[in-house]
């Protein structure tokens, strides 16, 4: 079967700036040029096709292109931003779903301007953040609320892809043309930058806003990164090594003559392990690229793959965004008020048993409205999933838990607390809290843990 889309069935109504997936199974988007966010839950059946949507609380400033996460308590971390009333910012909020309420919080000491900056959460739930105009970088820590100057990068972070690696390093490559083909990894314990070599191919758009594309960890380790030139690179890192690059597949030749080009663009690691990715004109858009048209980049053969557009298509890359659903979907935003839901093939994907999470231990009761702690392996699933740039950080890689009773209703259970936000914990033996909705409804249910579109094996539970 064919990889396949469809528009909701019931659209938000505006266009969408930011789509984030949280742990409750709601997905929510921010209103294109506004403060305001609405919340998409699934209908009864599990269904996001058929889901309904209902308007949340707004953020403190209105804002496009941030640093943005879902942390390991369940909450949203947004930081900066352009477009907001008086040009770029370095405000920062903390967004509370259980509470629905946003709390302004303090931008880093000294930062007086955060704009599009790149971010990734740490193994240990903290976030690593990049400054647009300079060298330096900082972790900010949800517990303590609480900002720390790290290490100083080789380059300015402005326009990077950042992906967190399997020993728990941020990869980067650099987007200066003074450094072309430069890349380098933040290792957290050394609290510093590292050279991470040459990536090859050129990646970046240096005449065209030093612009980039995504960059996605694979199942095996490996991270294939886009470029804005049309060509794209593969990264390896050896254990206890620097890492090297080598050459990826060029995207096709458009009907400019040019390579196809991705710069700005969202992306995704599929359940069958095929990244879902896209790529424009390199003349069209006024630069930024034509109509994206859609491919799979498989990392068996190495190729990249033309698939079908979604029926509703950004008109130009950049303001595309993707989110992994619990049920192995994607939803696709483009300018439009109208959002894309697109269903991959099923394929079986190598490395299943490092992949697919597994329950090891839960009560066999849950009463609704209570937390229970759940055990067990590999809830963060192999990679951050989802990646767009410095401008929309939108990474998936946290457990996502759900009941599934007879006769088909489908309960999804808030988590929060996940022990780590590592990717590809395999074998290690990992834990998150989950809270059972009041509503939910008594009797026999099986439980799922969910990564990235991966549902564990069930577990019987009884809803008392």
């Amino acid at each position: 079967m064919p990889f396949t889309w469809e528009v909701l069935a019931n659209p938000p109504g505006f266009a969408t700036s930011t789509m984030l997936l949280l742990t409750d199974g709601r997905v929510i988007c921010q209103e294109d040029h506004t403060a305001n966010w609405s919340a998409l839950t699934p209908d009864s059946h599990g269904s996001y096709q058929n889901g309904t949507w209902a308007p949340i609380a707004a953020m403190a400033t209105s804002r496009r292109y941030y640093a943005s996460a879902v942390l390991a308590n369940g909450n949203v971390f947004v930081a900066g931003g352009e477009d907001a009333p008086t040009g770029d910012t370095n405000d920062c909020e903390i967004y509370d779903p259980v509470a629905d309420s946003w709390t302004v919080i303090s931008p880093p000491p000294g930062w007086s301007n955060i704009g599009d900056a790149p971010c990734a959460v740490l193994d240990d739930g903290r976030v690593l953040m990049g400054d647009i105009f300079g060298t330096r970088t900082v972790i900010y820590d949800p517990a303590a609320n609480s900002w720390t100057g790290t290490g100083d990068k080789g380059d300015v972070s402005s326009e990077e892809t950042w992906t967190l690696l399997r020993d728990g390093s941020v990869l980067t490559v650099q987007c200066n043309p003074v450094y072309p083909k430069a890349s380098e990894r933040y290792v957290p314990s050394l609290g510093a930058w590292v050279d991470a070599g040459s990536t090859q191919a050129d990646l970046v758009a240096h005449a065209f806003s030093t612009e980039i594309g995504p960059a996605i960890l694979l199942d095996d380790g490996r991270v294939v990164a886009f470029g804005g030139t049309g060509h794209t690179a593969v990264f390896t890192l050896d254990d206890g090594g620097p890492g090297a690059w080598s050459p990826g597949p060029d995207f096709p030749v458009g009907a400019d003559g040019q390579l196809m080009t991705v710069r700005d663009a969202p992306a995704c690691l599929l359940p069958s392990g095929q990244v879902l990715c896209c790529a424009g004109l390199a003349t069209g858009g006024g630069g930024w690229g034509g109509p994206p048209e859609f491919f799979e980049y498989d990392a068996e053969d190495g190729l990249l793959h033309s698939i079908a557009a979604p029926p509703i298509n950004a008109a130009v890359p950049y303001v595309g965004r993707m989110i992994l659903l619990p049920t192995g979907q994607v939803l696709y935003a483009s300018d439009e008020s109208n959002i894309s839901i697109g269903t991959p093939a099923r394929r079986e994907r190598r490395r299943q048993e490092e992949i697919e999470p597994k329950i090891t231990e839960v009560a066999d009761e849950l009463i609704p409205g209570s937390q229970h702690k759940v055990h067990g392996r590999r809830f963060n699933g192999a990679s951050q999933a989802c990646s767009y740039g410095d401008d929309c950080t939108c990474a998936t890689n946290y457990p996502i838990a759900r009941l599934r009773y007879e006769g088909g209703q489908v309960v999804y259970c808030r988590t929060f607390d996940h022990s780590t936000m590592a990717v590809a914990t395999r074998h290690r033996l990992v834990h998150t809290t989950m809270e059972v909705p009041a509503s939910a409804p008594s009797g026999r249910a099986r439980l799922e843990i969910v990564a990235n579109g991966i549902a564990s094996d069930p577990v019987e539970v009884n809803v008392k």
